[in-house]
């Protein structure tokens, strides 16, 4: 099943296995899973309402944001919104001339030729964001995808936000561990759809049970 099949903002195939106890639940068919899926979320209404975003006086180690211009996001942005407008996890990363220079280049939907970073496409699905490797592996950083319209890779919150997660969600101080974590998750906007089906599965164990006893 793909994230962006149950209205996520990422492209994010991945295999389920459900398994089931016969004599205590329901089991969760193909076409159960149907009725869950909904159009994808563009990048567009996923990460757009960040661009007003002013940084305030840091909390510790996290950086600490407010959007400036509330106005009126997309119901998936206002889903994922604090009520004060408030997220961390939106630092810019610091590119050398020549990246900048690279990037300007690559049209949206296109791939960045050195880095192989794809351009994110306002009107498209984020490509699957991936962990990177562990220490054991020389702790890489995954390539991650270009901002629709500025030179630079997109923040933790954009990655965030495109995959699912509310902007209440703290991830780990440094980019390069917060990006694992987002990279090594399931989209919440899937898993919820998912996770809400079994669910009513369960309930509906337990009222057998009730009711035989």
């Amino acid at each position: 099943m793909d994230a962006a099949e149950f209205g996520a903002a990422t492209r994010r195939p991945r295999l389920f296995i459900i398994g089931y106890d016969p004599a205590r639940c329901d089991n969760v068919t193909e076409s159960d899973i149907e009725t869950k899926k909904q159009k994808a979320t563009t990048v567009r209404a996923a990460i757009s309402d960040l661009a007003t975003a002013i940084q305030l006086d840091n909390d510790g180690e996290y950086d600490q944001w407010k959007i400036r211009q509330p106005g009126r996001p997309s119901q998936y942005a206002a889903c994922l919104r604090n009520e004060d407008g408030t997220f961390t996890g939106h630092r810019r990363t610091s590119h050398t001339p020549e990246v900048i220079k690279r990037f300007k280049k690559v049209e949206q939907g296109g791939v960045e030729a050195i880095g192989r970073h794809p351009r994110l496409s306002w009107d498209g699905q984020c490509p699957t964001l991936r962990a990177g490797t562990g220490n054991d592996r020389g702790s890489f950083q995954s390539v991650r995808p270009i901002h629709p319209d500025e030179p630079r890779v997109i923040t933790v919150r954009e990655g965030a936000r495109l995959q699912g997660f509310p902007d209440d969600f703290r991830f780990h101080p440094t980019v390069w561990h917060s990006f694992r974590m987002i990279g090594n998750s399931v989209s919440p906007i899937m898993s919820k759809a998912i996770f809400s089906l079994i669910a009513t599965r369960i309930e509906t164990g337990r009222r057998f049970q009730v009711a035989a006893e």
